[in-house]
């Protein structure tokens, strides 16, 4: 269908550094996408929430987007009309084909008293998409309950033009000169029977925020170091059930993506993330939780230094820099970039934990809102994601997967539940492998 001329001059983007790769790894049954969902104690009024997202995204022009291509890079293009809202499928993050990001790169669905952003992951990074949810939940709220809603907490002002540092390219500003190894290949990856479907089981577990964060502190560490080890210690569990052999047992490793603007300046609305591998070697003998807990710690802490986090995406930006791999055609940097992301990008983590962090909201929002989630696609490799959220004294911990069977999740929330956290599952899953109940409670 051929396109609107636009009323309007529309913004075009070259992709961010991080962004180039996903369009590059996309496959017919696999892309890197995530959800942001809004919970509300009454059910959602469409007609508002379509008149929200029209205002909206005037003031997120490098969000509602398009994807396109040149002869030389996929970019960017501001959509000449807002997002058309539509009901939420039967599950989270039903695939984003190609030809749909060429139409629109983010789509805004609801169901109930719920709405979702999810994001074809070229847009923006977690934090940009929180702020475009936040900022649209709170002009939903304004219209839906006229009440006052200020610019405050990550809540962007609609009446203020779009600074151009929203639309800078932050890994190119900050890029150093020294580049970090990178993370050895040797690691242990789950495996299981695909859904035939592509369906995606996620299992939900709430748990009290300042239960988690007590537990955290008294091991000396944070919230995400310390689910970082429980994912550890369980895919170890899990790693031993398929191998009892300690000494064929390879590397355990969880992925931490790292908010970049808390290191280095940035109001950037484009991604502006690094990952830290942080794990486990089993072959060293056996573990307690306590060794892995601290273990990770410390990983992280000397991870996430900026010189580190520097060193980590300085090699990218390098490749982007090269005069020769500017004078490639698209298609071929497309084939480089799949195959570097195939052997590399996600053979060095067994799973990714992205977490929030405690999100807030003005005080005219509490009492409308009753829930935040976040939700991470597995990756194209591996059954499992994880991502955290925090909202209002709850833990919200969603795990992600696209095979069979649960037995992963049994291990996680049952390491979580000994370790007197109290924890309760909700699950869209099938009982396709006939052990996960749809809801169930630990205690």
């Amino acid at each position: 269908m051929a396109r609107k001329k636009p009323a309007r001059e529309l913004r075009w983007m070259r992709l961010d550094n991080a962004a180039k790769i996903f369009p590059a790894a996309m496959r017919k049954n696999w892309n890197n996408a995530y959800r942001i969902s809004f919970s509300f104690r009454d059910p959602i009024d469409p007609e508002k929430l379509q008149e929200a997202v029209n205002v909206v995204v005037l003031r997120f022009p490098s969000v509602d987007v398009h994807l396109g291509h040149s002869m030389f890079w996929h970019y960017l293009e501001e959509n000449a009309e807002p997002p058309v809202i539509r009901e939420d499928a039967s599950q989270p993050l039903l695939l984003m084909t190609e030809k749909e990001t060429r139409e629109c790169a983010i789509r805004i669905l609801y169901y109930r008293n719920r709405f979702a952003v999810e994001f074809f992951h070229a847009v923006t990074d977690g934090t940009g998409g929180l702020t475009f949810a936040k900022t649209l939940a709170a002009e939903y709220v304004r219209r839906r309950y006229l009440v006052d809603v200020p610019a405050e907490n990550g809540i962007l002002d609609l009446n203020e033009t779009p600074s151009e540092d929203e639309f800078e390219d932050s890994f190119i500003r900050y890029a150093g000169k020294v580049s970090a190894p990178r993370d050895p290949l040797r690691v242990y990856r789950p495996r299981g029977v695909l859904e035939p479907d592509l369906f995606l089981h996620q299992t939900c577990g709430t748990l009290d925020s300042r239960a988690v964060l007590d537990k955290a502190h008294s091991y000396g560490t944070t919230v995400t170091n310390y689910f970082a080890a429980i994912l550890a210690w369980s895919l170890l569990e899990l790693q031993s059930q398929a191998e009892p052999r300690i000494s064929r047992q390879k590397d355990v490793k969880v992925q931490i993506p790292v908010n970049l603007r808390a290191k280095f300046p940035s109001r950037t609305m484009r991604n502006f993330v690094a990952v830290v591998n942080v794990g486990i070697d089993p072959r060293m003998g056996e573990w307690t939780l306590e060794e892995v807990i601290h273990t990770i710690h410390y990983q992280a802490e000397l991870g996430e230094t900026p010189k580190n986090l520097q060193a980590i995406f300085t090699p990218n930006v390098n490749g982007e820099r090269n005069p020769l791999i500017k004078a490639v055609p698209r298609f071929m940097k497309d084939m480089i970039l799949r195959t570097i992301f195939d052997l590399v990008g996600e053979r060095v983590s067994s799973i990714c934990l992205s977490n929030l962090g405690n999100i807030r909201l003005p005080d005219s929002m509490q009492p409308y809102v009753e829930r935040i989630e976040f939700i991470l696609s597995p990756p194209s490799k591996t059954p499992y994601n994880c991502s955290i959220s925090s909202w209002d004294g709850t833990l919200f911990c969603n795990l992600v997967r696209n095979t069979q069977s649960s037995e992963f999740e049994r291990i996680f929330f049952t390491n979580l539940v000994k370790e007197g956290l109290h924890v309760r599952i909700e699950s869209n899953d099938r009982n396709t492998a006939g052990d996960t109940p749809t809801s169930q409670k630990g205690s």
